[in-house]
């Protein structure tokens, strides 16, 4: 390539001294009809300069040496495409160029050669020589165009001080050619203008004008121009370099520091790197792609945090729980139907239809661990083994069990987690008792769902619609965690003790289990088969030192509790315990087996007048069954009436609104039908009624009490006994219609235990008893009804009291 090599220093000097030596070698003139064309690439050179540059074609080395030797003048003129090789005079070749004298030729040391050249006046292309060129170079037809140095002088005198001026901003902090030397010595105008031309980086393009114009001070003005373009251009540098140089040293002053925070660290907390054992722990995770970004990009966060600050704690316990989420992990299990229908059978005595609907469920999960399980809700009085059956629901699928309680639970934040702005932030329930199992598929047991309220920090069950929906809980959003987490693996048991105060659409999302009380055998059974041993593991007594005979425990049933299920009675066995755990210690004779007779010394007073039937000697006293949340009750209605001129309606006993609308209707609708009941019409102006329930401190409340209302007003006007050793549910309409009730096995169980042999019912109620199993309802005779008129067939007997009133 022949490119511009500007030479400074010894070189140039030598050359200079060799030039006055031979000058006068190079005195002869130019041939205007046949100039030997040098070609540049991309060096535009101007009159009056002495410069040198790279020969980098064979031609143009070539012509040099043949200029050099025979003192030939040639023309020097640049390409318009520097890549072409051979470029044609006409359309390769700018039209400006210089005639030039090529002193010397230099040889450097990596083999190539350079001209040492001096440059005489300025020419334009006219064509091709007619003469063929020497040496195969080109050779063309110029005409010498000299420059008009004298027209202008003063414009070009102020325009070349302003182009000292620029010249020297623009290169006062980087001049890599040593021009600026160069331009303070230089008083020639006009060899400054040219000398800038030559060495100002610019296109050759623009150089090329600036050697056409013929006025110095037009190229002057011209060449000002692309000295500002430069000075602008060199600021701009300037200010980038300043920008990436204080970039760089801010960067070297964080990574300083950082070290120092590093080795301050290491000394006041040794050299283990949290950081670095949560990464690794997070690698093992199994986290999906979205949340191992978010963690990568908190880790970074933490880094920066001192140990010691506040910030620091909250976001490693946040990181601590993205971790130590069960992301992959899933418990795998080998359980077959038969081991987990043995399971259920030995955990659990009774219960055969929650048995035979849980076995189903397992089978289906056996069937296809991938599918989604429904929820389950059981429902049951206090201590029936809704709790205890979740736990070998897990033992039975061989996953891991969590519970988690919902008592008393009034704040959304307990579902959803706290969001991590707020101090002491954590977790949901759900997802701490996720992080607890160490699983992504436990057994999840929601305990006590109806016991949550609700106040102005939200409604705890609107946000367990996510949990519990499974189209929607493989999404599930704790706001703590601020990720998605996949539930749709949990199996989920919920329990409660009553429907009524779930909310619908949680109940729609639900599969509801009804558990209902136990039989007096049953129960004696489950404290053979499981209380009475776990109190001998519990208390390390031997069996032979806690025998308890079968009529203890019956008379420990019905005179010592008062419940459905066998809560009271593990407490009163657990009383027993303890005091044959007392006899031992005082070397007492324990009584083996305890009788009924050594329960009053072991455990007191019987604390329960228990429901037991009290006859039917006195009118307007019925026996009714309710249902409560312990199990079925025994309800006694009693009526009397009183003179008065102006007769009302008095109802006692703590009664709900809906058992007081009963009522209402049960004495409306026997008023009414007054003559056809064989009663005065006139004693309903006469008498007022008292309708009162005993045990007044106890809240009453629903609708199953209408029939028992109505016979007792009956019996109250006609003075008559009722139907012995019968109780009745069910309630009536204002036309007399008997509708069915619910809890109808807990209200059988209650009447067994009072000793009822007869109950009255809703006709439509007999598919309850027909669903339930035959121990139930030995000894019970049961009577099926579709009007009050019907039930007091029934209940009202020709028999009169034993002192009836006189009315």
């Amino acid at each position: 390539m022949d490119n511009h090599d500007n030479k400074s220093g010894d070189t140039l000097d030598a050359g200079i001294q060799r030039i006055e030596i031979d000058l006068a070698r190079f005195d002869r003139e130019p041939d205007a009809d046949h100039m030997l064309i040098l070609p540049t690439r991309n060096l535009v050179l101007f009159p009056g300069l002495t410069i040198s540059f790279e020969l980098g074609r064979e031609t143009s080395l070539s012509l040099a040496r043949f200029a050099s030797e025979t003192a030939t003048p040639v023309g020097i003129v640049c390409q318009i495409n520097p890549d072409e090789e051979s470029p044609a005079i006409t359309t390769g070749l700018y039209k400006y160029g210089v005639a030039a004298d090529v002193l010397n030729i230099f040889e450097r040391p990596d083999g190539t050669h350079s001209a040492l050249v001096r440059a005489r006046g300025k020419f334009r292309i006219l064509g091709r020589s007619a003469q063929a060129p020497e040496a195969g170079a080109l050779a063309a037809r110029v005409k010498f165009i000299p420059d008009d140095t004298e027209s202008s002088s003063f414009e070009l005198e102020l325009a070349c001080e302003q182009i000292r001026e620029v010249a020297s901003r623009a290169l006062a902090d980087s001049d890599p050619n040593g021009m600026l030397p160069a331009i303070k010595q230089m008083k020639d105008n006009e060899m400054l203008v040219n000398f800038l031309c030559t060495n100002l980086p610019a296109d050759t393009r623009l150089k090329n004008n600036m050697l056409s114009k013929t006025r110095l001070s037009d190229r002057a003005v011209a060449l000002l121009g692309e000295l500002n373009v430069f000075d602008e251009r060199m600021r701009v540098t300037r200010d980038i370099m300043k920008r990436a140089h204080r970039s760089m040293e801010e960067n070297q002053k964080n990574a300083f520091l950082q070290q120092q925070m590093e080795a301050i660290r290491e000394t006041l907390y040794g050299d283990g790197d949290e950081a670095d054992e949560l990464l690794e722990r997070a690698s093992k995770a199994g986290m999906p792609e979205k949340v191992y970004t978010l963690f990568n990009k908190e880790i970074e966060k933490l880094r920066r945090y001192n140990p010691s600050s506040p910030d620091y704690s909250v976001l490693y316990s946040y990181l601590d729980t993205l971790v130590s989420l069960p992301w992959n992990k899933t418990t795998v299990s080998d359980a077959t139907l038969d081991s987990a229908t043995e399971i259920l059978e030995a955990d659990h005595y009774g219960l055969e239809k929650v048995k035979e609907r849980i076995v189903e469920q397992l089978a289906m999960l056996l069937h296809n661990p991938d599918g989604r399980a429904p929820i389950i809700c059981l429902v049951g009085a206090p201590g029936v083994g809704k709790t205890s059956i979740g736990k070998s629901v897990a033992r039975a699928l061989g996953r891991k069990y969590e519970r988690v309680s919902f008592g008393g639970l009034h704040d959304e934040a307990e579902i959803r987690g706290h969001r991590r702005t707020y101090i002491g932030a954590m977790p949901g329930r759900i997802i701490d008792a996720i992080k607890r199992a160490g699983v992504k598929n436990p057994v999840l047991l929601l305990d006590e769902l109806d016991k949550i309220g609700n106040d102005y920090k939200g409604d705890p069950a609107a946000a367990l619609l996510e949990v519990l929906d499974p189209e929607q809980n493989c999404h599930f959003h704790d706001n703590y965690i601020d990720v998605d987490f996949d539930l749709s693996d949990v199996l989920f048991i919920a329990t409660a003790n009553t429907l009524s105060t779930i909310a619908r659409p949680l109940l729609d999302r639900m599969e509801i289990i009804d558990i209902s009380g136990y039989l007096l055998e049953e129960k004696i059974e489950i404290a053979r088969r499981h209380l009475i041993p776990r109190l001998l593991e519990t208390d390390r007594l031997q069996p032979e030192e806690l025998q308890i005979s079968d009529d203890a425990l019956r008379h420990i049933i019905s005179d010592y509790t008062a419940e459905s299920g066998v809560r009271h009675l593990e407490k009163r066995l657990a009383a027993i315990a303890r005091k044959a755990v007392l006899y031992k210690m005082q070397g007492k004779a324990f009584p083996a087996p305890v009788e009924a007779s050594d329960l009053y010394g072991l455990l007191g007073l019987a604390p329960n007048r228990h429901d037991l039937y009290e006859g039917n000697e006195i009118a307007g006293v019925v026996t009714g069954l309710a249902w409560t949340e312990v199990g079925g009750e025994i309800l006694l209605a009693e009526s009397s009436l009183s003179a008065s001129p102006q007769p009302t309606l008095t109802l006692t006993g703590k009664l709900g609104d809906v058992m007081k609308e009963s009522a209402t209707i049960a004495y409306q609708w026997v008023r009414s039908h007054a003559p056809e009941l064989g009663i005065d019409p006139a004693l309903f102006t006469k008498y007022s009624l008292h309708v009162h329930f005993p045990e007044g401190a106890v809240p009453k409340d629903g609708p199953s009490a209408g029939i028992t209302i109505a016979t007792s007003i009956v019996s109250t006007f006609l003075q008559r006994r009722v139907a012995p050793r019968m109780a009745m549910t069910g309630e009536i309409t204002l036309r007399g219609k008997v509708l069915p009730v619910g809890g109808i096995r807990e209200k059988i169980l209650a009447a067994k235990r009072a000793g009822i042999t007869d109950i009255v019912m809703s006709k439509d109620n007999r598919r309850d008893i027909d669903d339930m199993p035959p121990q139930y309802s030995d000894g019970l005779n049961f009577h099926y009804v579709d009007t009050v008129s019907d039930v007091l067939k029934l209940a009202i007997t020709d028999e009169p009291v034993a002192n009836p009133v006189e009315l």
